[in-house]
């Protein structure tokens, strides 16, 4: 089993993405509001600095800054992934990925000795997260425009503030510049 080392810097200021395991999902726009409820559970908790944030259909970008003294982000990004999927399996049913076998799809992923019944619910993040500790100022603007344009990169819209699940809102004044 390998282990994953991740810098631990406390007080840092981290450039994460994140991917649903289906990237073929609209989960997080369609969840918009059990994910914001996810976020502030954590931040309740663990608190830490939001610089920037951006939520598309299959994935997010953000930039945290950790309280000084501190440098657990891997727990508060796990703690965010584990509330956001017991919330959403909680108002329905969880995605159940396929099985393939040589002939096609036969239906969805069981448990051993389950029955057809008792299908295994599909992950909904991949296991591990993309991070990026920001160096410097440029690094920091660079990292943050990036979040920010991101939706207009992915052809969502044409204009960063036609996106509505980004902190440019918070950011900007009516009217101000992207």
């Amino acid at each position: 089993m390998s282990r994953y080392r991740r810098p631990r810097r406390p007080g840092a200021t981290v450039f994460f993405t994140v991917n649903l395991a289906d990237r073929a999902s609209d989960l997080l726009v369609r969840e918009i509001a059990v994910l914001r409820q996810a976020v502030a559970q954590t931040r309740a908790a663990r608190p830490f600095v939001i610089d920037a944030w951006v939520v598309l259909p299959d994935h997010m970008h953000c930039v945290w800054t950790l309280p000084a003294g501190d440098a657990d982000y891997s727990n508060r990004m796990g703690e965010i992934k584990g509330r956001f999927t017991r919330m959403v399996r909680r108002s329905g049913p969880a995605p159940t990925p396929p099985v393939h076998n040589k002939h096609g799809v036969v239906g969805g992923r069981t448990r051993a000795g389950a029955g057809p019944d008792h299908r295994a619910e599909a992950p909904i993040w991949q296991k591990r997260f993309w991070e990026h500790h920001i160096r410097d100022d440029r690094d920091h603007a660079a990292h943050v425009h990036y979040c920010w344009i991101n939706p207009v990169k992915h052809g969502l819209v044409e204009d960063v503030r036609d996106w509505p699940y980004s902190s440019w809102h918070r950011d900007h004044a009516v009217g101000g510049d992207p």
